[in-house]
Protein backbone atom coordinates (compact mmCIF):
# COMPACT_ATOMS: atom_id res chain seq x y z
CA UNK A 1 0.00 0.00 0.00
CA UNK A 2 1.40 3.37 -1.05
CA UNK A 3 1.90 6.06 1.57
CA UNK A 4 0.18 9.31 0.67
CA UNK A 5 2.70 11.88 -0.50
CA UNK A 6 2.21 15.32 1.04
CA UNK A 7 3.27 17.68 -1.74
CA UNK A 8 2.86 20.83 0.31
CA UNK A 9 4.95 19.51 3.19
CA UNK A 10 7.72 18.44 0.84
CA UNK A 11 7.74 21.86 -0.82
CA UNK A 12 7.75 23.63 2.55
CA UNK A 13 10.70 21.50 3.63
CA UNK A 14 12.68 22.79 0.64
CA UNK A 15 11.86 26.37 1.60
CA UNK A 16 12.87 25.67 5.19
CA UNK A 17 16.23 24.17 4.18
CA UNK A 18 17.05 27.05 1.86
CA UNK A 19 15.95 29.70 4.35
CA UNK A 20 18.14 28.02 6.95
CA UNK A 21 21.08 28.11 4.53
CA UNK A 22 20.50 31.81 3.91
CA UNK A 23 20.30 32.55 7.63
CA UNK A 24 23.55 30.70 8.26
CA UNK A 25 25.24 32.51 5.38
CA UNK A 26 23.98 35.87 6.63
CA UNK A 27 25.08 35.24 10.18
CA UNK A 28 28.53 34.10 9.04
CA UNK A 29 29.28 37.25 7.03
CA UNK A 30 32.53 38.66 8.30
CA UNK A 31 36.00 39.76 7.32
CA UNK A 32 36.15 37.50 4.26
CA UNK A 33 33.03 39.13 2.78
CA UNK A 34 34.34 42.60 3.64
CA UNK A 35 37.57 41.73 1.85
CA UNK A 36 35.61 40.61 -1.20
CA UNK A 37 33.73 43.92 -1.23
CA UNK A 38 37.01 45.84 -1.04
CA UNK A 39 38.50 43.83 -3.91
CA UNK A 40 35.53 44.56 -6.16
CA UNK A 41 35.31 48.20 -5.08
CA UNK A 42 39.01 48.83 -5.80
CA UNK A 43 39.19 46.76 -9.00
CA UNK A 44 40.88 48.80 -11.74
CA UNK A 45 39.72 46.47 -14.48
CA UNK A 46 36.69 44.20 -14.72
CA UNK A 47 35.10 41.73 -12.34
CA UNK A 48 34.92 38.36 -14.09
CA UNK A 49 32.85 35.49 -12.73
CA UNK A 50 33.29 31.88 -13.76
CA UNK A 51 31.78 28.61 -12.69
CA UNK A 52 30.55 25.35 -14.15
CA UNK A 53 26.99 24.02 -14.12
CA UNK A 54 24.55 25.57 -11.65
CA UNK A 55 27.10 27.97 -10.12
CA UNK A 56 27.79 29.14 -13.67
CA UNK A 57 24.13 30.01 -14.18
CA UNK A 58 24.16 31.94 -10.91
CA UNK A 59 27.43 33.60 -11.92
CA UNK A 60 25.77 34.98 -15.04
CA UNK A 61 23.14 36.65 -12.89
CA UNK A 62 25.68 38.02 -10.41
CA UNK A 63 27.74 39.53 -13.24
CA UNK A 64 24.59 41.12 -14.67
CA UNK A 65 23.68 42.57 -11.26
CA UNK A 66 27.16 44.01 -10.75
CA UNK A 67 27.12 45.62 -14.20
CA UNK A 68 23.58 46.90 -13.65
CA UNK A 69 24.72 48.65 -10.47
CA UNK A 70 27.84 50.26 -11.90
CA UNK A 71 30.60 47.64 -11.63
CA UNK A 72 31.98 46.50 -15.02
CA UNK A 73 31.52 42.74 -14.93
CA UNK A 74 30.84 39.73 -17.13
CA UNK A 75 30.56 35.95 -16.92
CA UNK A 76 33.23 33.76 -18.55
CA UNK A 77 32.36 30.13 -19.19
CA UNK A 78 35.30 28.01 -17.95
CA UNK A 79 35.24 25.71 -20.98
CA UNK A 80 35.18 28.63 -23.43
CA UNK A 81 37.92 30.28 -21.38
CA UNK A 82 40.29 27.41 -22.25
CA UNK A 83 39.53 27.96 -25.92
CA UNK A 84 40.35 31.65 -26.22
CA UNK A 85 38.14 33.59 -23.83
CA UNK A 86 41.04 33.89 -21.38
CA UNK A 87 42.24 36.57 -23.76
CA UNK A 88 39.62 38.86 -22.17
CA UNK A 89 41.36 38.67 -18.79
CA UNK A 90 44.01 41.23 -17.83
CA UNK A 91 46.19 41.72 -14.77
CA UNK A 92 43.90 44.53 -13.57
CA UNK A 93 40.87 42.23 -13.31
CA UNK A 94 39.37 40.39 -10.36
CA UNK A 95 38.33 36.86 -11.29
CA UNK A 96 35.82 35.17 -8.99
CA UNK A 97 35.82 31.39 -9.36
CA UNK A 98 32.75 29.60 -8.01
CA UNK A 99 32.51 25.93 -7.12
CA UNK A 100 30.80 24.65 -3.98
CA UNK A 101 33.02 21.57 -3.87
CA UNK A 102 36.06 23.61 -4.87
CA UNK A 103 37.16 20.73 -7.09
CA UNK A 104 35.31 21.37 -10.37
CA UNK A 105 37.94 20.44 -12.93
CA UNK A 106 36.78 22.96 -15.54
CA UNK A 107 37.26 25.72 -12.97
CA UNK A 108 40.45 24.63 -11.21
CA UNK A 109 42.37 24.15 -14.45
CA UNK A 110 42.02 27.89 -15.11
CA UNK A 111 44.18 28.70 -12.10
CA UNK A 112 47.68 28.27 -13.64
CA UNK A 113 46.80 30.58 -16.53
CA UNK A 114 45.18 33.17 -14.28
CA UNK A 115 48.21 33.11 -12.02
CA UNK A 116 50.41 33.68 -15.06
CA UNK A 117 48.26 36.64 -16.16
CA UNK A 118 48.66 38.14 -12.70
CA UNK A 119 45.02 39.00 -12.02
CA UNK A 120 43.43 38.78 -8.58
CA UNK A 121 41.72 35.43 -8.00
CA UNK A 122 38.93 34.82 -5.50
CA UNK A 123 37.40 31.45 -4.62
CA UNK A 124 33.78 31.20 -3.55
CA UNK A 125 33.30 27.68 -2.27
CA UNK A 126 31.78 25.56 0.44
CA UNK A 127 35.02 23.69 1.20
CA UNK A 128 37.82 25.60 2.88
CA UNK A 129 40.43 22.90 2.20
CA UNK A 130 39.56 22.43 -1.48
CA UNK A 131 41.93 23.00 -4.38
CA UNK A 132 40.12 26.18 -5.32
CA UNK A 133 40.32 27.60 -1.82
CA UNK A 134 44.03 26.75 -1.52
CA UNK A 135 45.16 28.04 -4.90
CA UNK A 136 43.26 31.33 -5.13
CA UNK A 137 44.71 34.53 -3.65
CA UNK A 138 41.51 35.16 -1.68
CA UNK A 139 38.59 33.00 -0.66
CA UNK A 140 35.07 33.14 0.66
CA UNK A 141 33.86 29.90 2.27
CA UNK A 142 30.18 29.24 2.95
CA UNK A 143 29.22 27.95 6.39
CA UNK A 144 28.04 24.35 6.61
CA UNK A 145 24.44 23.71 5.55
CA UNK A 146 22.48 20.98 3.80
CA UNK A 147 21.27 20.99 0.22
CA UNK A 148 17.47 21.13 0.07
CA UNK A 149 17.40 18.23 -2.36
CA UNK A 150 16.02 15.15 -0.52
CA UNK A 151 19.15 13.25 -1.60
CA UNK A 152 21.38 16.16 -0.50
CA UNK A 153 22.98 16.06 -3.96
CA UNK A 154 21.46 18.58 -6.39
CA UNK A 155 22.70 22.17 -5.93
CA UNK A 156 19.77 23.88 -4.23
CA UNK A 157 20.64 25.56 -0.93
CA UNK A 158 24.15 26.27 -2.19
CA UNK A 159 23.01 28.03 -5.37
CA UNK A 160 20.40 30.05 -3.47
CA UNK A 161 23.05 31.15 -0.96
CA UNK A 162 25.41 32.01 -3.83
CA UNK A 163 22.72 34.07 -5.57
CA UNK A 164 21.92 36.11 -2.46
CA UNK A 165 25.61 36.51 -1.64
CA UNK A 166 26.08 37.95 -5.14
CA UNK A 167 23.17 40.34 -4.64
CA UNK A 168 24.64 41.45 -1.31
CA UNK A 169 28.00 42.03 -2.99
CA UNK A 170 26.54 44.04 -5.90
CA UNK A 171 24.28 46.20 -3.74
CA UNK A 172 26.91 46.86 -1.06
CA UNK A 173 29.51 47.90 -3.62
CA UNK A 174 26.99 50.14 -5.40
CA UNK A 175 26.14 51.90 -2.14
CA UNK A 176 29.82 52.41 -1.34
CA UNK A 177 30.28 53.92 -4.81
CA UNK A 178 27.42 56.35 -4.11
CA UNK A 179 25.65 54.92 -7.15
CA UNK A 180 22.53 57.05 -7.74
CA UNK A 181 19.14 56.66 -9.39
CA UNK A 182 20.45 58.83 -12.21
CA UNK A 183 23.38 56.44 -12.69
CA UNK A 184 20.94 53.54 -12.76
CA UNK A 185 18.84 55.29 -15.39
CA UNK A 186 21.94 55.89 -17.51
CA UNK A 187 22.62 52.14 -17.53
CA UNK A 188 18.95 51.28 -18.27
CA UNK A 189 17.94 53.87 -20.89
CA UNK A 190 15.55 51.62 -22.81
CA UNK A 191 13.36 50.61 -19.88
CA UNK A 192 10.53 52.52 -18.28
CA UNK A 193 12.56 52.95 -15.11
CA UNK A 194 15.48 54.43 -17.02
CA UNK A 195 13.19 56.84 -18.80
CA UNK A 196 11.69 57.92 -15.50
CA UNK A 197 15.16 58.82 -14.29
CA UNK A 198 16.46 60.39 -17.50
CA UNK A 199 13.70 61.99 -19.56
CA UNK A 200 13.05 65.63 -18.74
CA UNK A 201 10.18 67.90 -19.70
CA UNK A 202 12.52 69.66 -22.14
CA UNK A 203 12.90 66.37 -24.04
CA UNK A 204 9.16 66.07 -24.71
CA UNK A 205 7.84 69.62 -24.90
CA UNK A 206 6.66 71.44 -28.03
CA UNK A 207 8.92 74.42 -28.54
CA UNK A 208 9.75 77.08 -31.11
CA UNK A 209 7.51 76.99 -34.18
CA UNK A 210 5.79 73.83 -32.93
CA UNK A 211 4.41 75.55 -29.84
CA UNK A 212 1.07 77.39 -29.88
CA UNK A 213 1.75 80.91 -28.54
CA UNK A 214 0.04 84.29 -28.99
CA UNK A 215 0.71 87.70 -27.41
CA UNK A 216 -1.62 89.29 -24.90
CA UNK A 217 -4.15 91.62 -26.51
CA UNK A 218 -4.60 89.31 -29.51
CA UNK A 219 -8.04 88.33 -30.72
CA UNK A 220 -9.65 85.10 -29.58
CA UNK A 221 -9.95 84.16 -33.23
CA UNK A 222 -6.17 84.34 -33.71
CA UNK A 223 -5.67 82.13 -30.66
CA UNK A 224 -8.08 79.55 -32.07
CA UNK A 225 -6.24 79.59 -35.41
CA UNK A 226 -2.88 79.18 -33.64
CA UNK A 227 -4.16 76.26 -31.56
CA UNK A 228 -5.65 74.57 -34.62
CA UNK A 229 -2.57 75.15 -36.80
CA UNK A 230 -0.17 73.69 -34.24
CA UNK A 231 -2.48 70.78 -33.45
CA UNK A 232 -2.18 71.25 -29.70
CA UNK A 233 -4.90 71.23 -27.06
CA UNK A 234 -3.74 74.52 -25.61
CA UNK A 235 -2.49 77.95 -26.61
CA UNK A 236 -0.20 79.96 -24.32
CA UNK A 237 -0.53 83.73 -23.95
CA UNK A 238 2.65 85.76 -23.25
CA UNK A 239 3.57 89.38 -22.69
CA UNK A 240 6.14 91.36 -24.65
CA UNK A 241 9.00 89.77 -22.71
CA UNK A 242 7.78 86.20 -23.26
CA UNK A 243 6.50 85.84 -19.70
CA UNK A 244 3.43 83.70 -19.04
CA UNK A 245 0.13 85.60 -18.82
CA UNK A 246 -2.43 82.84 -19.31
CA UNK A 247 -3.70 79.90 -21.36
CA UNK A 248 -6.74 78.81 -23.31
CA UNK A 249 -7.42 75.10 -23.70
CA UNK A 250 -9.67 73.30 -26.14
CA UNK A 251 -11.99 72.64 -23.19
CA UNK A 252 -12.14 76.37 -22.47
CA UNK A 253 -13.00 76.98 -26.11
CA UNK A 254 -15.89 74.49 -26.10
CA UNK A 255 -17.36 76.13 -23.02
CA UNK A 256 -17.07 79.57 -24.64
CA UNK A 257 -18.94 78.38 -27.73
CA UNK A 258 -21.68 76.90 -25.53
CA UNK A 259 -22.06 80.30 -23.85
CA UNK A 260 -22.30 82.03 -27.23
CA UNK A 261 -19.14 84.12 -26.93
CA UNK A 262 -18.32 86.02 -30.14
CA UNK A 263 -14.99 84.45 -31.09
CA UNK A 264 -14.44 87.00 -33.86
CA UNK A 265 -14.59 90.12 -31.71
CA UNK A 266 -13.48 88.94 -28.27
CA UNK A 267 -9.89 89.41 -27.07
CA UNK A 268 -8.01 86.63 -25.34
CA UNK A 269 -7.33 88.82 -22.31
CA UNK A 270 -11.03 88.72 -21.41
CA UNK A 271 -11.41 84.94 -21.57
CA UNK A 272 -7.99 83.36 -20.85
CA UNK A 273 -7.19 81.49 -17.63
CA UNK A 274 -4.78 83.70 -15.73
CA UNK A 275 -1.94 82.38 -13.52
CA UNK A 276 -2.19 78.85 -14.88
CA UNK A 277 -0.21 75.88 -13.62
CA UNK A 278 3.16 75.52 -15.29
CA UNK A 279 6.28 73.32 -15.11
CA UNK A 280 10.00 74.02 -15.27
CA UNK A 281 11.73 72.70 -18.40
CA UNK A 282 14.40 71.06 -16.20
CA UNK A 283 11.87 68.98 -14.28
CA UNK A 284 11.68 65.22 -14.85
CA UNK A 285 8.86 64.21 -17.18
CA UNK A 286 7.54 61.66 -14.68
CA UNK A 287 7.09 64.47 -12.13
CA UNK A 288 5.22 66.55 -14.70
CA UNK A 289 2.93 63.59 -15.32
CA UNK A 290 2.23 63.24 -11.59
CA UNK A 291 1.64 67.00 -11.30
CA UNK A 292 -0.90 66.96 -14.13
CA UNK A 293 -2.61 63.80 -12.87
CA UNK A 294 -3.04 65.27 -9.38
CA UNK A 295 -4.65 68.42 -10.82
CA UNK A 296 -6.60 66.67 -13.57
CA UNK A 297 -5.10 68.70 -16.37
CA UNK A 298 -3.74 67.34 -19.63
CA UNK A 299 -1.36 70.09 -20.74
CA UNK A 300 0.83 72.82 -19.27
CA UNK A 301 3.07 75.67 -20.35
CA UNK A 302 6.79 75.10 -19.82
CA UNK A 303 9.01 77.84 -18.43
CA UNK A 304 12.79 78.19 -18.28
CA UNK A 305 14.85 79.27 -15.28
CA UNK A 306 14.20 82.95 -16.08
CA UNK A 307 10.42 82.52 -16.08
CA UNK A 308 9.98 82.79 -19.84
CA UNK A 309 7.72 80.45 -21.79
CA UNK A 310 9.80 77.97 -23.79
CA UNK A 311 7.23 75.32 -24.66
CA UNK A 312 4.19 73.23 -23.86
CA UNK A 313 3.97 69.68 -22.58
CA UNK A 314 1.05 67.30 -23.07
CA UNK A 315 0.20 64.38 -20.82
CA UNK A 316 -0.36 62.10 -23.82
CA UNK A 317 3.22 62.64 -25.02
CA UNK A 318 4.63 61.62 -21.65
CA UNK A 319 2.62 58.41 -21.84
CA UNK A 320 3.78 57.83 -25.43
CA UNK A 321 7.41 58.13 -24.29
CA UNK A 322 6.98 54.88 -22.36
CA UNK A 323 7.77 56.37 -18.96
CA UNK A 324 4.72 54.73 -17.40
CA UNK A 325 3.64 51.20 -18.35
Amino acid sequence: MKTQFDVRSEACAVFDKEIEALQKTRDALGADFEALVELVLNCRGKVILTGMGKPGHIGTKIAASLASLGTPAFFMHPAEAMHGDLGMVTKDDVVILMSYSGESEEVTRLLPVLQEIGCVTVAITGKGKSTLARECMHRYVFPAFEEACYMHLAPTSSTTALLVLGDALAVTVAKLRNYTKEDFGLHHPAGALGKKLLVKVSDLMYTGKENAVVSEGSSLRSAIVEMSTKGLSMVTIVDGEGKLKGIITDGDLRRMLEKGIDVYNETIDAVMTRNPKWIDSREMAVNALQFMSDRRITSMPVLDETGKVVGSVLMQDIYKAGIVR
